[in-house]
């Protein structure tokens, strides 16, 4: 069934011994982290912390929901589906994205169903809603109501790592739609905190174009503890003839239901925990971090824009959902793990001859990607890095671009390290291209926000790729792996005895 709310997918989780309840008390400051570290290690539960404490202390009144999407299987779910069917949301994303003409009136006809689905699964907007069960402005807005973690021991200020973040452009273009997405936010003082956006994302591209036209500041609403298909349909590459809450619907099974904000002209889940109001300014901006990411490192300090909450609203017990960035693992790892299979009908739409695509973990999220191919003609494979790159925004940061052929598995650290090994040269395989986008919490990078990539051809190579004869791959032969199989319980030998072969 689908979930209405994040209470509904917090049931369901705890009935599958899923979600553990903690009772001891738990500091926001250090301890969540140092918790959810261990739990992301063996592929813990998501856990409710029920008596929360300050760093000084003292209690909140407010629980706190850490590790919600620490496994795939918990991804899988929010989405209401399970692990295997992950891949289908992708083929619907890229049928959605770019439909092939049908092949006939029957093939058209099995294509309208998920069109009339699509299209009726635009949100409804309601005229109360539990998100806004208690409401607080003026000198009411104080943001220590709420438990925000403080995640890393040289960070400035406690963190908001799990705000969706609402806006909506100057104009009635397409480009200034409703958009979503995920931010994270300082906490800088009562009622304000840093807006910290790539420039390449939705909301910053919203108030780039906000600040050419408007002398007012942006409005935006942050939503904390929204239902899951909301939650991950801000992190999914959804096309842009699609709204995220629209695929949020379409992930339900349900409309999402929106309620228009309390001083902002924009519209939130009407399920959601806890709701930010308020306004991005222009000509206010703060230093932000060093904060722990996703890296592993802690970031540089960079200036962003400040927001000044003008409305928290909440439900009348509202849960606080957090996260934490680090190494890998941390949550953003494992959605990009989940979401690795959600990318590959996308990239194989554009590009059939892609065989399978993997984002290492360890590479954090997307930084190296690993793509087996059916090679067909020389040159290929650095075809197929150019489209990795250049295809969907979400890999424009990927530094490393490896390419294999179908016979090795792309996910096989150890068949990855064997076609880099025999089937490379290091000078004539090697592809390098300087002076591009590259996130700028990358200080590996010689420019913040401008560095090099590199893509690595590892598949077989054809004439005029090479002049010499080309090895043959050793193979058993098929009647002697039919007969091994067949005796090898008679052996008493240990293992399963599966064959290696391909």
């Amino acid at each position: 069934m689908p979930f209405a709310s994040l209470r509904d997918f917090m049931d369901r989780l705890e009935r599958e011994g899923r979600l553990v309840r903690v009772r001891t008390p738990v500091s926001t400051h250090l301890e969540m982290t140092e918790i959810q570290t261990r739990l992301l290690a063996e592929q813990g539960p998501a856990v409710l912390f029920e008596d929360v404490r300050r760093e000084d202390g003292t209690p909140h009144d407010m629980p706190v929901l850490v590790n919600l999407f620490g496994t795939v299987e918990r991804v899988a779910w929010g989405m209401d589906r399970t692990p295997e069917q992950l891949r289908e949301v992708g083929e619907t994303l890229a049928f959605l994205k770019q439909p092939e003409p049908p092949g006939g009136w029957r093939e058209a006809l099995e294509l309208m169903p998920l069109l009339k689905t699509v299209m009726a699964m635009k949100p409804k907007t309601v005229g109360s809603a539990p998100c806004q069960e208690v409401v607080l402005t003026g000198d009411d807005v104080d943001l220590s109501r709420i438990p925000v973690q403080g995640c890393w021991p040289g960070e400035p200020a406690p963190l908001i790592t799990w705000p969706l973040v609402v806006t909506q452009g100057p104009t009635g273009k397409r480009e200034d739609a409703f958009n979503l997405g995920i931010y994270r936010m300082q906490v800088t003082g009562k009622n304000t905190t840093l807006m910290r956006w790539l420039k390449h994302r939705g909301g910053a591209q919203h108030y780039a174009r906000w600040a050419k036209e408007k002398k007012h500041p942006l409005p935006a609403a942050v939503v904390i503890g929204a239902d899951p298909g909301v939650i991950l349909a801000a992190v999914t590459p959804v096309p842009d003839t699609l709204s995220e809450y629209q695929f949020a619907g379409l992930l339900r099974g349900r409309k999402v239901e929106l309620v228009d904000c309390k001083t902002v002209p924009l519209k939130v889940p009407a399920t959601a925990e806890i709701v930010l109001e308020g306004h991005v300014m222009l000509d206010e901006f703060g230093d932000e971090g060093p904060y722990g990411d996703h890296t592993g490192y802690y970031n540089s300090v960079e200036p962003f824009p400040v927001f000044r909450v003008s409305a928290i609203t909440m439900r009348r017990k509202p849960i606080y959902l957090s996260t934490f960035t680090g190494r890998p693992p941390d949550e953003p790892s494992v959605l990009g793990e989940a979401l690795n299979e959600v990318f590959i009908p996308l990239l194989v739409q554009q590009f059939p001859e892609i065989v399978d695509f993997w984002l290492p973990p360890e590479g954090c999220s997307y930084r190296i990607a690993v793509v087996s191919m059916k090679k067909a003609y020389p040159g290929h494979a650095k075809r197929v890095m150019m489209g990795v790159w250049s295809f969907l925004r979400q890999f424009m940061y990927t530094k490393f671009v490896i390419v294999v052929d179908d016979d090795i598995n792309c996910r096989d650290w150890k068949d990855v390290m064997w076609a880099i090994s025999t089937r490379m040269d290091p000078a004539r395989d090697i592809t390098v291209v300087e002076g591009t986008p590259i996130d700028y919490l990358d200080f590996a990078s010689p420019e913040s926000g401008l560095g090099g990539k590199i893509g690595l051809d590892a598949t077989n190579k054809w004439p005029p790729e090479t002049k010499r004869e080309w090895g043959e791959k050793i193979r058993m032969t098929d009647e002697v792996i039919d007969t091994v199989t067949r005796k090898w319980d008679s052996y008493g030998l240990p293992g399963s005895g599966k064959p290696i072969w391909k």
